[in-house]
């Protein structure tokens, strides 16, 4: 018995076949009996999604423990431990244990989304076994079950529909298309795309109208949802940018660290008289100042400063490196509905009396009117049927309008108002005493209104082809019925599609008696075509220039029709937007053909979960960096595939919301363009944050390498440089993670994938800096030693310079490509000015305080000694700023 999912390619699929046909392949010409049932049940197993069961909790441990950087931290908490600095020792290591947890709780975040698609099979299903009704689990459901659907029924399995009534299905999260699809039974021909298959019925969709009743053909993970279940399982998530650059920072500080330990180790050997033990431990020490151990810290801060910018800009991010990710995004593939527009209709252009008009406003907002050309009678009688056929409403309370029916009858409703028209009076002044309901088979709504003056009218609402065959004239803008123009309306709807507008016909005819028949519906008089359409967000419009100045291409990856694709992406101001591909040309192409194509098209229409997935794939074989926006089912695999998934909060499905890293609260492609703003500050500050940190411990660690060659004594102890590493330079770095955008900052151009964490620019600037750092340590300690021969009194002003030199590098770093001493520079911000009150304190006690004195071998400093201290800070910003100037003079910073 073959299901959907095993048939030969050559067999037609499900919905070219008649009702009748497929119950014959699944041998079901009548419904089930209980016993069938169970032996299909044993043949085909429940209708459930497999759920695929989670690594252990070791396995997500050792997962985060193995990265680099985790086991640089964990040597370094180790070797302090040799040292016999306990505390230290327990410092680095609760860094290890707090990155770790963090790793825990986001990692496998995205699995979640599979849970999420159970959640929306259906529990129950009404079904026909032993020859009446009945209602089972759904999970008991077979291919060829017999299903009855009513509204609010959400569809358990895949089905065949047999039999409709005015059945309308809310698809969105298989197709994303904002709009309840009209159901027939009736075979189609030709291939459909899931969209279009207009007698299927999918698991996972909602009924929103109407009753219907069909067959089974497919259950558990053979079912559309099921496919996407077993996409979201076997894709993977790439490594973010950040945490690849870090992964490759940590190596390359490794072997650096693990190199050069290993050759002073030997020179010292060979060429020092320092015993072995103290000598190996000098290099133990070594290694303690090579490693920055704050770097993690600060890493998780200022993704943290970032998430928490982020919340209040109505983006959640779910996983904490991903607002850095953000920032390197190259190309942004957004849905269209909701995001892109404002998934609200409204009319958006009418045609009446051989004139073409736009209406103003946007969604379901009240404000707007019609581009004047009509007459105001014209205009009324407009109104009138717009809102008098029509079973939708809507309110507004506090600002906020909310719509209470069909989105195409709402906008219908504002449309009236818009004409000068207030619905609940129409309501009142033509009250409503019959009506034929919309169908499917006749495609039109009419209702039967009077005036309780006696005069009876019929007005008609449906889809134009329905209509223009019912009507014999049209009104012209005196009321004056003319001779009707098909080819004229005909010209009319084919120009409101080109625009992307789904077009309705409005229609009149005064009634002779006082209830309404099918037979009354001819001889109708059109009073006007309208094209709805849900229009494009002002915002998202704005942002869509504002990517593509940043140099990012934005993508619009949509199930809609071609021709409304492309008329949105005219107005978002996409490139290219007349090259629309669908789906169905999509998969004429090769993996390679659409890697050459893909970076050329901005529009593809009429796409499935496979396409989506097929085109962020695509995007980052050619090393781009990919956002990717969605909110139904559909968009899971693609979400979790993408760097970074971003899912719709308010209408997204949970599964979207799983599989996906960032949440939008709105709904709006303007928080995604703050969201890459942010992200890009956040990379910025990182920057900052290691060109911060790295000459701090590269003027450490030379500073040792001197003293352990020259046969020096070492200017700071081995427990100091982590005082240094884990205190000062942790509350100084630490206000660089809250610094402000860059003016300029969407103005650059996307940073590659591949590009170094270090810059040429900044490894020159390292270098630099290491060398001022050492500079002023061996200054410091050898005018300390010359002052008053007290090592200890030489050691702790060499510590305290070199906290001076950080503090004052931190005005230069904060602007690395432009002047560090301007007004705006000094002043900086109120935290930075908290974090040198905090600095100055914990400083004073590490060298006043006996307690202190006693634990780092630190002894009291006297006036000159500060004002040295801070005489190589000045020095240091001093000779940086005249680095810079020289570099802006004469060579282009990197």
């Amino acid at each position: 018995m073959p299901d959907s999912a095993e048939r030969s390619s050559s067999v037609p699929p499900l919905y070219q076949l008649t009702a009748a046909t497929v119950r014959q392949q699944l041998h079901a010409s009548e419904p089930l009996s209980a016993a069938q049932a169970a032996a299909r049940l044993q043949q085909h197993g429940p209708n459930s999604i497999p759920a695929q069961p989670p690594r252990s909790l070791l396995a997500r441990l050792w997962a985060q423990v193995s990265n680099l950087l985790i086991l640089v931290l964990v040597s370094a908490s180790v070797i302090t431990a040799m040292l016999g600095h306990w505390v230290d020792s327990g410092v680095i290591m609760a860094v290890v244990v707090l990155q770790t947890l963090i790793g825990l709780i986001q990692e496998g975040k995205a699995e979640q989304a599979l849970a999420a698609i159970h959640h929306m099979l259906a529990p129950t299903a009404a079904v026909i076994r032993d020859g009446h009704g009945q209602r089972i689990a759904a999970v008991e459901l077979v291919p060829g079950d017999t299903v009855l659907l009513e509204p609010g029924d959400r569809v358990p399995a895949d089905i065949r529909l047999e039999r409709c009534a005015n059945l309308t299905i809310d698809e969105s999260v298989l197709t994303g298309e904002s709009l309840a699809v009209e159901k027939n039974a009736d075979a189609l021909s030709g291939e459909q795309p899931l969209g279009d298959q207009l007698n299927m019925a999918f698991s996972g969709t909602l009924v929103t109208r109407g009753t219907g009743r069909g067959v089974v053909v497919a259950t558990g993970s053979k079912t559309e949802i099921g496919r996407i279940s077993g996409l979201l399982q076997s894709t993977t998530q790439l490594q973010t940018p950040l945490l690849a650059q870090m992964d490759e920072f940590a190596r390359f500080i490794s072997l650096v660290v693990i190199g050069t330990g290993a050759a002073i180790l030997g020179l010292g050997y060979l060429l020092s008289d320092l015993p072995f033990p103290e000598l190996f431990m000098a290099v133990v020490g070594l290694t303690v100042a090579a490693i920055p151990e704050g770097l993690p810290a600060i890493l998780t801060i200022t993704l943290a400063v970032g998430v928490r910018r982020m919340a209040s800009r109505k983006a959640v991010i779910r996983r904490m490196p991903a607002i850095e990710t953000l920032g390197a995004v190259s190309v942004i593939c957004s849905d269209k509905t909701g995001t892109l527009t404002r998934n609200e209709m409204m009319v958006a252009a009418v045609a009446a009396a051989e004139q073409q008009l736009a209406v103003s406003g946007a969604g379901y907002a009240m404000d707007g009117e019609l581009a004047t050309g009509l007459s105001a009678e014209l205009q009324q009688q407009i109104a009138r049927a717009a809102s008098l056929c029509n079973d939708a409403s809507v309110s507004r309370q506090d600002g906020q309008v909310s719509i209470h029916g069909d989105p195409m009858e709402a906008a219908l409703q504002v449309l009236a108002h818009k004409l000068g028209e207030l619905p609940d009076d129409l309501s009142r002044q033509w009250p409503r005493s019959d009506e034929i309901p919309f169908d499917a088979e006749h495609r039109f709504m009419a209702t039967l209104n009077h005036d309780h003056r006696g005069q009876r009218m019929i007005w008609v609402k449906g889809a134009p082809e329905a209509i223009l065959q019912r009507c014999s004239t049209q009104l012209d803008n005196n009321l004056q019925p003319q001779p009707l123009q098909p080819e004229t309306w005909q010209q009319v709807i084919a120009d409101f599609a080109a625009q992307g507008q789904r077009v309705l016909a409005l229609a009149c005819k005064p009634a002779e008696r006082p209830e309404l028949q099918m037979d009354d519906i001819q001889e109708l008089q059109l009073l006007a075509l309208v094209g709805l359409m849900d229009p494009p967000r002002q915002e998202a419009i704005d942002a869509v220039a504002e990517c593509q100045a940043a140099g990012i291409q934005v993508k619009m990856i949509t199930g809609d029709h071609a021709l409304t694709a492309g008329a949105i992406a005219a107005r978002l101001g996409l490139q290219n937007p007349e090259q629309v591909m669908t789906g169905a040309e999509l998969d004429g192409l090769s993996d390679e053909q659409l890697q050459q194509r893909v970076g050329q098209v901005s529009v593809f229409a009429r796409t499935s979960p496979e396409h989506k997935l097929r085109l962020v794939q695509a995007i980052q074989q050619e090393h781009g960096v990919v956002a990717m926006t969605g909110d139904g089912v559909n968009d899971a695999p693609a979400l979790k595939t993408a760097d970074v998934g971003i899912a719709m909060g308010q209408k997204g499905s949970e599964a979207a919301r799983e599989a996906s890293a960032v949440v939008l609260l709105d709904d709006n492609f303007a928080s995604l363009a703050a969201a890459v703003q942010e992200g890009r500050t956040v990379y910025q500050n990182l920057k900052k944050s290691v060109a911060f940190l790295l000459p701090i411990n590269g003027g450490e660690s030379i500073s040792l390498i001197v003293a352990l060659l020259w046969g020096l004594t070492l200017p700071i102890a081995p427990l100091q440089i982590l005082w240094v590493n884990m205190v000062s330079s942790v509350i100084l770095a630490m206000t660089l993670a809250f610094e402000p955008a860059e003016p300029d900052v969407m103005q650059r151009q996307p940073r590659r994938r591949d590009e170094p964490l270090l810059s040429r620019f900044l490894v020159e600037r390292v270098v630099l800096v290491s060398l001022l750092f050492l500079a002023g340590i061996f200054a410091a300690w050898n005018w300390g030693m010359a002052r008053t021969g007290d090592g200890t009194y030489a050691s702790t002003l060499a510590v305290n310079a070199l906290v001076a030199m950080e503090l004052f590098y931190l005005f230069a770093v904060r602007y690395l490509d432009t002047p560090s001493i301007t007004l705006r520079g000094v002043l900086g911000t109120p935290l930075i000015w908290l974090a040198i009150a905090a600095l100055v304190l914990v400083q004073s006690l590490f060298t006043w305080v006996p307690w202190f004195q006693r634990t780092f071998n630190t002894a009291s400093l006297d006036a000159p000694a500060l004002l040295f201290a801070v005489g190589c800070g000045v020095a240091v910003l001093l000779i940086l700023e005249l680095e810079s100037a020289v570099r802006r003079r004469f060579f282009t910073a990197a």
